[in-house]
């Protein structure tokens, strides 16, 4: 299946629509899109069944990056709700012109406007985490188009594509990824900023410096107390237990990261652009060369990408590789991160991004003070560069935001955590990892979740993971390297797991969970019964990773194989785990090998949920042409 792209602008035209339309939040009375523009556009709604929106600043705040790249957010309010459960077309009018004419690869076969369904309900949900443009796997997001092409009827529609991280990898780019970076500032003027504590004075003398291709580690200041913090952000970590990541490519400045969301989402900004390889030494060029290949078969899908993203709402939260590797891990990285004016940038510059390209979308009353601060940062770059003081400033409100996370008021509740900045810090020493929520945070949960008959909840990281790899994860925490095996899992901190799994067992929480989770890179549901009481609460915990990434395939066997020795639901090992009062049965992927429990396919989840909001069914989709897989029921050992 192919749609047909807009062709390759000259050199003196900008289409007007760079990215978008998204959907995002989307309910009865109030509809959420997100869109850029190469201009701030004059926007007219039209919806099925209503009369045409023209949108004014009140329901589209248009937030300028660069000469000719301008992030709208359009967040409109409706006199009468919506019909649910029934097909809406909608468009978007730019003088006089709809989606038709200006993204025609929007479109399904021979509809003239695209179309959305609000579900009555949550019966159904795709899910997803870690979509790497470079991994040599298919991009699992086109299994979400291919599935709203065949699937027409309203009622066979998900009711939403949950992203639960890593939606962008600030950290790990290819270089042919930043080279069209690059490419593409210059061509829309992405706005430059001065830059305090790095070798380079500014972003033009970066993108233009011998080591921004590979070498971005030479950039930092040649300081012996800078050693911790070369090798945390550019000299990439290595992890003997799992694998490596090179964080050699490492986007730095605002304009990179902004440029980095039209890039992977929409196909247009890359028919703007026509990168050639930098100079690079022969080791580098072949290198290049096999991410060249990787980084084409990407940009081939991203029309179908773009035509999913506008017709099924989408929410995401944040993980570690949308900012940076183990962002907020330990109280240690924190002091060595935060500690520094040019990784504080760093961090800060991903932060603002996000903002604008994924935060805002879930929940928008959130950000307005913070809205109006960009917008004040965005007018000072019309001069070509950021004001340093209001970006530093505007940085230091988002590291204080407590406001990433959200709850939609769905049947059932959908509750989504932030797990990265509101961390429980290790009181024994700060080396050891911080707890994914700290104790305000999960009261507040706890909070959300009261007198609800059933929840969804939304952690990046899976609260009910692999026992093995947790307990190697540890043992290498004991020994002061936490870095080294990305020890991030809820059952490393010990005050964070006890109230966590104490908010599972309160009388009045919900007596049905669906936990949705990613991270990890492969795929597994394991269903969770609390020992010695009867009647409840159910937990399921379905993970679904990576849309494209996926474990080293012999690594996994092994920890699959291990962990089904030695962590059956009958092994003695379970009472010296912090869930010992829990026992977990898993399910069996259809179609996998003997005993195996972990699915390392890179695709999308879906499951479907009955009317209690209990998981009737559980699918992941593989991007590599393979049949759906069913996560059957479970079986003990």
């Amino acid at each position: 299946m192919s749609v047909t792209l807009p062709p390759i602008a000259d050199l003196h035209s900008l289409p007007p629509v760079l990215a978008g339309p998204l959907l995002r939040r989307l309910e009865p009375t109030r509809l959420v899109l997100w869109l850029v523009g190469s201009r701030e556009l004059e926007l007219t709604l039209r919806l099925q069944g209503v009369a045409d929106i023209r949108l004014d600043a009140t329901q589209c705040t248009v937030i300028a990056v660069g000469s000719h790249a301008f992030v709208h957010l359009i967040d409109v309010p409706l006199d009468s709700a919506l019909p649910c459960d029934t097909l809406i077309e909608y468009d978007l009018l730019i003088d006089g012109a709809g989606i038709a004419d200006w993204a025609p690869h929007l479109l399904y076969g021979d509809a003239r406007r695209p179309n959305f369904v609000l579900r009555s309900r949550i019966d159904q949900l795709l899910h997803g985490s870690c979509r790497k443009p470079h991994h040599p796997a298919a991009d699992g997001l086109l299994c979400v188009d291919q599935l709203l092409a065949t699937e027409h009827e309203p009622p066979q529609r998900p009711a939403l594509l949950m992203m639960t991280g890593d939606q962008v990898y600030a950290d790990d780019v290819a270089g042919p990824m930043l080279r069209a970076i690059h490419a593409l500032i210059e061509r829309l003027g992405l706005f430059e900023e001065h830059l305090e504590g790095a070798v380079v004075s500014d972003s033009a003398k970066l993108y233009e410096h011998p080591a921004s291709y590979y070498h971005r580690a030479d950039l930092l200041p040649a300081l012996e107390s800078n050693e911790t913090l070369r090798e945390r952000f550019f000299g990439g970590a290595r992890k003997p237990i799992f694998t490596s990541s090179s964080a050699d490519n490492h986007l730095v400045t605002f304009a990179e990261v902004m440029a980095m969301y039209l890039l992977v989402w929409p196909p247009t900004a890359w028919t703007l652009i026509a990168p050639q390889p930098p100079e690079l030494t022969a080791q580098r060029r072949e290198r290049y060369a096999l991410e060249q290949t990787r980084i084409d078969g990407f940009k081939a899908g991203l029309g179908l990408v773009a035509r999913a993203l506008a017709h099924l709402p989408s929410l995401m939260i944040f993980d570690d590789h949308d900012i940076t590797d183990d962002w907020n891990l330990s109280a240690q990285w924190e002091e060595t991160a935060y500690g520094h004016p040019f990784s504080k940038r760093i961090i800060g510059n991903a932060l603002i991004a996000y903002m604008l390209c994924q935060g805002w979308g879930n929940n928008p009353d959130a950000f307005k003070d913070l809205l109006k601060k960009t917008a004040l940062l965005s007018a000072t770059g019309q001069d070509r560069y950021l004001d340093s003081p209001a970006q530093d400033d505007l940085i230091d409100d988002l590291r204080k935001f407590q406001q990433w996370h959200y709850v939609l008021p769905t049947s059932p509740a959908l509750v989504v955590i932030d797990t990265r900045t509101r961390r429980w810090r290790s009181e024994m020493t700060l080396k050891q990892p911080s707890g994914l929520l700290d104790w305000e945070a999960l009261s507040e949960l706890q909070q959300e979740l009261l007198d609800h008959p059933s929840a969804i909840i939304v952690s990046p990281a899976p609260i009910f993971g692999v026992k093995l790899i947790e307990t190697v994860q540890q043992v290498f925490s004991w020994c002061g390297f936490p870095l080294l095996v990305d020890a991030e899992n809820w059952m490393a901190h010990r005050g964070a797991a006890q109230v966590i799994l104490n908010i599972f067992r309160h009388s009045r929480t919900p007596g049905n969970y669906v936990v949705l989770s990613g991270d990890v890179h492969y795929s597994f549901v394991y269903e969770v019964f609390i020992r010695h009481r009867k009647g409840g609460p159910r937990i399921w915990q379905i993970t679904s990773s990576g849309i494209k990434n996926e474990f080293p395939p012999t690594l996994l066997e092994w920890f699959d194989r291990l962990n089904r020795w030695l962590y059956s639901p009958r092994s003695p090992l379970n009472w010296l785990t912090k869930r010992r009062l829990m026992r977990i049965v898993p399910h069996v992927p259809e179609h996998a090998e003997a005993g195996e429990r972990l699915w390392n396919s890179a695709g999308i989840g879906q499951v479907f949920f009955n009317e209690r909001g209990q998981p009737q069914a559980i699918y992941q989709h593989n991007s590599n042409g393979l049949p759906k897989t069913r996560m059957v029921a479970p079986q003990e050992d």
